[in-house]
């Protein structure tokens, strides 16, 4: 059992009633939904991660590097 405020119940409800789904399918969707999200933190780290990488690849000029690309790839 869930407690829930009865504004939100019946949003539940006119929303389920508009997907064609029961109340528990809805709720079981949003559900995973949101466990299936990354984690904030994780992302943040993952950033952070790439931020020092670019920071240790020191300065470089993006049209050169895709011009020495092309011409590799000839």
């Amino acid at each position: 059992m869930v407690s829930l405020p009865e504004d939100l119940v019946k949003r539940l409800d006119a929303e389920a009633g508009r997907r064609s789904l029961s109340r528990s399918a809805l709720l079981a969707v949003a559900a995973k939904r949101e466990l299936d999200r990354p984690d904030p933190e994780a992302i943040a780290a993952a950033i952070a991660r790439s931020e020092e990488r670019f920071a240790a690849a020191g300065s470089f000029e993006a049209s050169e590097l895709l011009r020495r690309d092309r011409d590799n790839r000839r």
